[in-house]
């Protein structure tokens, strides 16, 4: 696969470019990107190990007489934290765009593209930061060099549209939960327990999220709808703990509705059996 990375291509450039003095750069085509559309308008939400591929939708109008062949030529959409002055981190399709025609004038070139990036948390999301509100830009990149023992001709040309939308990068969350005792007694206490945790990218693991709200909810069992029932703060490293009177017999799970840098995340429903109280003889 051929990699859009913006710093592969410039580094690349740069290269020759410290080898000779490159030929000058063709002059930059007007492309415009529009109806820019990231992940169908949701968070991106990245864990530890597991590649989401986001699904990138948009229109391009080009000139007429501009080829774009994925050869020497190039033009795709990237997602950037920052500024294109400096750029934090960057997000680039690792295969082409792929684009279909919709209209024609005699100057210009209107297609429907689509592209998929890839979000590897291992190899793309270094730190907390990344969490954050993303921008996509469009890009155009023409590289071309002659290069033999005797002679070297180069000429390379790239440009950036930024800020054409956003895209949220959030960390993905888990919960756990575990009602005890089993089976409870009707009246007595049930205490609920679990932990709340989201991606750590730096050290590629699931840490303790602190200080979060959580709801407990429980339905009864041969019913399909949660109610809520309370709610708690998560403790260090995102211990959850509470008590409850056992009524019926049922599931409870945890829901923490996220924030902005972290996915909302619910727990898979723990059954407890509720048994009515020994009859005394």
């Amino acid at each position: 696969m051929r990699k859009l990375a913006i710093g592969a291509a410039l580094s690349g450039s740069l290269a020759l470019a410290g080898i000779a003095a490159p030929a000058a750069s063709a002059a930059t085509p007007n492309l415009v990107f529009s109806d820019v559309t990231v992940n169908k308008g949701k968070a991106i939400v990245v864990g530890t190990t597991k590649t989401v591929n986001v699904p990138v939708t948009y229109t391009l109008t080009r000139p007429a007489d501009l080829v774009i062949d994925n050869k020497k030529t190039f033009a795709a959409v990237m997602l950037y934290r920052g500024t294109l002055r400096t750029l934090d981190n960057e997000l680039d399709p690792e295969v082409m765009p792929t684009c279909t025609t919709t209209s024609t004038t005699d100057t210009t070139v209107t297609e429907s593209c689509s592209e998929t990036i890839p979000v590897d948390p291992d190899e793309y999301l270094y730190d907390s930061a990344d969490a954050t509100t993303w921008k996509a830009a469009g890009l155009y990149a023409h590289f071309d060099a002659t290069v033999s023992d005797d002679f070297l001709s180069s000429e390379s040309d790239v440009a950036i549209w930024g800020n054409l939308t956003t895209a949220k990068v959030q960390r993905a969350a888990k919960l756990t939960v575990d009602a005890s005792p089993e089976p409870a007694i009707t009246g007595k206490t049930i205490t609920v327990k679990g932990k709340l945790t989201r991606a750590n990218w730096e050290t590629g693991t699931y840490s303790g999220y602190k200080g979060q709200k959580v709801v407990l909810q429980f339905r009864t069992e041969g019913t399909s709808t949660y109610k809520n029932v309370k709610g708690i703060t998560s403790g260090t490293g995102g211990a959850l703990s509470t008590t409850v009177k056992a009524s019926k017999t049922g599931y409870y799970r945890f829901v923490f509705a996220g924030t902005t840098t972290t996915a909302a995340a619910k727990a898979t429903g723990d059954h407890i059996e509720v048994d009515p109280p020994a009859t005394k003889l």
